[in-house]
């Protein structure tokens, strides 16, 4: 028999008491951290939801054409624009008591604890979806005490600034869904080829199971697993009153197909022109590479997906695929600067290299215009007449003499035009053109035609020696066909963040950089290449592909040893082409060197099929008047030949051409005692 004597009391009541106030001191001690942390958090204001996501890249229509994503695919859709299916499958099986709670389940905490305890294992996990979503908002998923302290602060300033709408939207657009997917919207892509709004029941109850371990419960992993999980998941929408018994079997009986694919493939829609459009993100606009890739932003670009494939399928059906030759391909529109389509390569997965921005190749008589434009603005015109025969230059300052050559050594039986010189691309009348005019008026004019690349200041410059860039030359043509304004190379015009806010929007500007009447003039000579009516020497360049127009295009074709060009356009596309070897290796083959040309025609005829015919609209300042082509002079009808060409008013010819019958040159000289020079140029016009 135990006796408890006073003192034994006493000292248990002291006891009792001392635990009393320890505890008390604990939950006044706890309350004070508690009500601090409240009062930091609030300090604090609401954590901010910078959200990795994908960029998105928009065609001219508005269509999708890739991303940039760093292996990621992820896409913020609102609760709205997910299927209701989804949200009740992963409330009830992650967190049933989501909406009854403040961040944290205790007695969901408690069960699990117990459970470990009776296990002797992590069996068992309590995390709220609050807190799940503030782990992959803002910690990593290491276990250990400072990050579950983090996770708790996390959680408790979610659910202080944001509603459970909020926070339930943010939870699935972030979690892991397997193979890259974040976010409902991405794995319901991926595993569905659909959006999340249009889930079934048995399809958001498949993918709601999946996040558990995408490793094991992924249907593209384990069927059965996926299947098992599935069902355990509609169990509790029965048990939770989401859904009715019938509705369980009826989504357990569901047949599902699954993609196993995202439907956004980055590299298949122009590849490199979406390369373009990243470097254009990263070293104009001045974007770091990580917001470039998972910043969520909405990049609409100008590409014109039908131009871009007309431009990879005539590629593909011109060149012999078992040719080792590359192109670079560029199509813009001349009134606004805009890249509509861009080919930098044969294949992109064997090289992403992009010939049509990045390489720097020869130009060859591509540059002529360019020269000649330039010509015009020092007195040139159309009619100017300089002989074609084999010359060589000599220097005073002591360089090496230089003999240009004509194409197969073929030269005119004395003078030839300038109209003529374009059109059948005369080397010595170029050379002489540059050398008259000065070699600093090249390299000064092309800069005003937007060459950015250096020019060399070398008697050759006139026949395209120095390297220039594809995107280059188009831009320069764009120039001409827009009847002379300031254009520059386009591919972005506007960039929203994920909530729609413009962070940039290109803003077009109309400086005229060129005379508009000498621009028209020029551009009615470079219809030349394609009229036969010029012909009094060799083909024209654009005989080859003559057959093939149905409209009016001005044009230039170049080549060099190791490079073969044809750049020409119409009011409203231009487009440039470039074919040789990446080494620089000679072009030999015959087949080889017109693979341009054809390249060329066949996309502009495509592309603009459905498109008005558009000529070049005569200006005020400008007349036309028949010139006979062989002697640059007026033309009358006794004449063989004449063909339609435009001055300026200052410029109008004022000679009739002397290659008639005496008794012709007689009549059509003389009127009433008068010679040609004596009659007004409006007058010498239709003189019949």
């Amino acid at each position: 028999m135990e006796i408890i004597t006073k003192n034994g009391l006493r000292n248990s009541s002291k006891y009792i008491r001392f635990f009393v106030i320890i505890a008390f001191l604990f939950i006044i001690a706890a309350s004070i951290t508690l009500a601090g942390i409240l009062i930091y958090a609030r300090v604090l204001g609401p954590p901010p939801l910078a959200v990795s996501q994908s960029t998105i890249y928009y065609s001219d229509d508005g269509s999708i054409i890739g991303e940039s994503n760093n292996g990621q695919k992820r896409y913020w859709v609102s609760i709205e624009n997910i299927s209701p299916s989804l949200v009740d499958a992963t409330v009830s099986i992650e967190d049933k008591n989501f909406f009854a709670h403040y961040g944290f389940d205790f007695k969901r905490i408690g069960g699990a604890l117990l459970a470990d305890i009776k296990a002797m294992a992590k069996v068992q996990g309590a995390s709220t979806i609050t807190q799940q979503y503030a782990r992959n908002l803002f910690l990593e998923h290491d276990k250990t005490w400072s990050r579950k302290l983090s996770e708790a602060f996390y959680t408790i300033r979610l659910e202080m600034f944001y509603s459970k709408e909020e926070i339930l939207e943010g939870y699935l657009n972030t979690i892991y869904y397997g193979n890259g997917a974040y976010g409902s919207e991405a794995a319901s892509q991926y595993y569905f080829g659909k959006s999340a709004a249009e889930l079934t029941l048995a399809e958001a109850t498949m993918l709601a199971g999946i996040p558990k371990g995408p490793s094991s419960y992924s249907p593209l992993v384990s069927l059965d697993k996926a299947k098992q999980r599935q069902k355990v998941i509609l169990d509790s929408l029965v048990t939770n009153k989401y859904i009715t018994k019938n509705q369980k079997e009826s989504a357990l009986n569901e047949q599902l197909s699954y993609i196993g694919k995202f439907p956004i493939a980055s590299i298949k829609i122009a590849p490199y022109f979406q390369d373009a459009v990243k470097n254009v993100l990263k070293n104009e606009l001045h974007i770091d590479d990580r917001t470039i890739a998972l910043g969520g932003l909405r990049v609409y670009t100008t590409l014109n997906t039908q131009q871009q494939e007309i431009a990879e399928q005539t590629i593909h059906s011109v060149i012999n695929p078992a040719s080792n030759l590359q192109i670079g391909f560029v199509a813009m529109n001349p009134a606004n600067g805009y890249v509509q389509a861009m080919v930098g390569g044969r294949n992109y997965e064997e090289s992403p290299f992009n010939r049509a921005v990045q390489a720097k190749r020869q130009p060859g008589s591509t540059i002529k215009p360019i020269l000649y434009y330039a010509a015009l603005e020092h007195g040139f015109t159309p009619t100017t007449m300089m002989s074609s025969e084999k010359t060589t230059f000599r220097f005073d300052n002591g360089s090496d003499p230089y003999t240009p050559h004509n194409f197969n050594n073929k030269y005119a039986e004395g003078n030839i035009t300038l109209a003529q010189a374009l059109a059948l691309s005369d080397n010595v009348y170029a050379v002489k053109t540059h050398l008259f005019l000065g070699e600093d008026t090249l390299v000064e004019t092309g800069k005003r035609f937007g060459i950015d690349t250096p020019l060399q200041k070398v008697p050759s410059l006139a026949l395209g020696t120095s390297n220039v860039k594809v995107i280059e030359m188009a831009n320069a043509y764009s120039i001409l066909a827009n009847g002379g304004k300031k254009v520059k190379p386009v591919y972005i015009t506007r960039i929203e963040t994920a909530n729609g806010k413009v962070i940039y929007s290109h803003k077009q500007t109309t400086k005229r950089i060129l005379d508009k009447d000498l621009t028209f003039v020029m551009n009615q000579l470079m219809t030349g290449m394609f009229d036969e009516k010029l012909n009094g020497y060799s083909s024209v360049t654009g005989s080859p592909i003559k057959k093939d127009i149905t409209r009016i295009y001005g044009g230039k074709s170049g080549s060099t040893e190791t490079d073969s060009w044809m750049i020409g356009y119409t009011p409203q596309l231009v487009s440039a082409v470039w074919t040789g070897y990446d080494q620089g290796k000679p072009i030999t083959l015959t087949a080889d060197k017109v693979y341009a040309k054809n390249v060329w025609i066949k996309f502009m005829e495509e592309s603009l099929k459905d498109e008005p015919i558009k000529g070049f609209a005569p200006t005020k300042g400008t007349v036309g008047v028949y010139i006979n082509p062989k002697s640059g002079k007026l033309a009358t009808t006794a004449c063989p030949t004449k063909r339609l060409m435009y001055f300026t008013k200052e410029t109008v010819p004022i000679d009739y051409c002397s290659d008639l019958p005496k008794e012709n040159n007689k009549s059509s000289n003389h009127h009433n005692g008068k010679t040609d020079k004596d009659t007004p140029w409006y007058k010498r016009i239709l003189p019949w």
